[in-house]
């Protein structure tokens, strides 16, 4: 048992470090994601993710694979796709869905193909797929500051995100917090992608973000408890992962979706909230 599920990580300084990369992500990333699902928002997080690809890559044409110049430039791609998205879909007859569709496959293709200009196809992986196990220090350290950062402003904009996922109109009529908390909340979705995509890379970013919160949806129906279960989710994802990496050599990032994919599957069986099982035998109902 040792040797299987705990002697990897205190034998192998690489898998430690993967493994408190993995926490951090699950522990900034799993409440974003759980907001992102109550507000519908579920696929902008995809085309978010894919939306910082060409800032990244450009940071990588110019200054190779540092890690500086590619979190900046994801920064920045990504928050100007997102307001520029949500532009054209205010002022023309475009749906921000659609808008932010054809911005998502214009960042893919400009993305691949700046790295492709400068870079091999072992980059291009780097960048499609990332590498946690090859996690260094200034990289771990980014992705724990920008986790701890997304708790705190969480923390304060908690109650109107709260009351805008169950009353738009109610909150817009009672205060006018709802468009800072917004954008705010851009920020953080836009900040927790570029941490995962220096650990999972762009095309699986977005899964530790938003297969944990769809999880806890099965689960429970107080946000606060969603919170709870999305990181606890993200966390045995990210820890069983690097063990079915370890053991199987499948690549870790892909291990770690797969992991929440499972989780996802039995919570969509057996959770006590909409689960299957729950619907196909129901409780019985008391009359009156």
């Amino acid at each position: 048992m040792y040797d299987l599920f705990i002697a990897p990580f205190f034998e192998f300084e690489f898998m430690r470090r993967a493994l408190a990369g993995a926490l951090a992500l699950a522990f900034g990333a799993g409440p974003v994601g759980v907001f992102l699902m109550l507000r519908r928002m579920s696929l902008v997080g995809d085309a978010m993710a894919h939306a910082i690809l060409p800032g990244a890559a450009v940071g990588f044409l110019l200054y190779g694979l540092s890690l500086f110049a590619m979190t900046a430039g994801g920064l920045i791609a990504g928050i100007v796709v997102a307001f520029a998205a949500g532009l054209v879909a205010r002022t023309t007859e475009l749906k921000e869905d659609a808008s932010l569709a054809a911005f998502y496959l214009i960042s893919l293709a400009v993305g691949v193909t700046i790295v492709s200009l400068k870079g091999t196809n072992i980059d291009l992986l780097h960048v499609l797929f990332g590498s946690v196990l090859a996690l260094d220090d200034p990289t771990l350290l980014l992705i724990a500051t920008n986790a701890t950062i997304s708790l705190a402003v969480l923390a304060v904009i908690y109650r109107p995100l709260v009351i805008e996922c169950v009353d738009p109109g109610f909150l817009r009529s009672v205060s006018g917090a709802g468009a800072p908390a917004h954008l705010a909340f851009v920020v953080l979705v836009v900040i927790n992608l570029v941490s995962g995509f220096h650990a999972l890379g762009t095309l699986l970013a977005v899964g530790i973000m938003m297969l944990p919160a769809v999880i806890a949806r099965f689960w429970a129906r107080d946000i606060t408890m969603m919170v709870v279960i999305a990181v606890a989710s993200g966390c045995f994802a990210g820890y069983a992962g690097l063990l079915l990496s370890f053991h199987t050599r499948v690549p870790s990032g892909p291990a770690i979706i797969i992991v929440a994919g499972a989780l996802y599957a039995f919570s969509l069986m057996l959770g006590r909230v909409g689960g299957l099982a729950w619907q196909l035998f129901p409780g019985r109902h008391l009359e009156a």
